[in-house]
């Protein structure tokens, strides 16, 4: 019989710390704000860390302190993005009360995240300095494609369920959803859409009632 063992107790972190670290993530944040505004008028060949120390108001070496390389600054950015987006998809998900509704709402969540933060949309899909893609290292590349992944996963099950999809099937039809939606986005930005007398939202809805109908009828 093993004895009885009194939990360790919880040791509150000390208010001087908390503080330090508080200053710390507050720093942080705006040196992310800044290098943001930098990466959108330079792109991320232009943007330099001495530029983006500049417009955060901080020494070169401050920002060394919290990063190693400008393209360790856009992972960050975009990491967080990523995880913002899959927040809100998991909440359109979780909200919806049935499959066809939970279909319609990550879909119109995926499009209505960027629609609200247009600059993440040119961060995720590098369009600075035209479309071509531009790549950061290797392991951060890596890991961003695998957050871009966890996130269209939220998508891919709400077809797959709708539809009594295979996940290989609901990912090409996850991947054809975003391709859809990425390319009204970009007409919306660029005004391509007013040109041709369309509307975003209509086309979104377009799209997602077609999907459903069409998954919706296999299951």
């Amino acid at each position: 019989m093993m004895p009885n063992v009194a939990p360790s107790p919880v040791v509150p972190e000390p208010a001087a710390s908390l503080r330090r670290r508080a200053a710390r993530d507050f720093r942080r944040a705006g040196l992310l704000a800044a290098a943001q505004k930098v990466f959108a008028r330079f792109g991320l060949d232009g943007a330099t860390i001495r530029a983006i120390a500049l417009e955060a108001g901080y020494t070169p070496g401050a920002v060394y302190a919290y990063y190693d390389t400008k393209e360790a600054i856009y992972a960050d950015i975009l990491s967080q993005s990523l995880s913002a987006l899959g927040r809100a998809l998991r909440e359109a998900a979780a909200a919806a009360p049935g499959d066809e509704t939970r279909a319609r709402a990550v879909l119109h969540a995926l499009y209505a995240y960027y629609r609200r933060h247009p600059q993440d949309l040119d961060l995720g899909f590098y369009l600075f300095q035209g479309m071509r893609p531009v790549g950061l290292t290797r392991d951060l590349d890596r890991e961003l494609n695998d957050r871009l992944i966890a996130v269209l996963l939220v998508v891919a099950h709400a077809l797959a369920r709708l539809g009594g999809l295979t996940m290989l099937d609901a990912h090409r039809e996850t991947v054809a959803a975003a391709c859809h939606i990425f390319g009204v986005l970009l007409m919306e930005n660029t005004g391509r859409l007013k040109t041709l007398d369309c509307q975003a939202g209509e086309l979104i809805d377009h799209y997602s009632d077609q999907l459903v109908a069409r998954l919706g009828a296999r299951s």
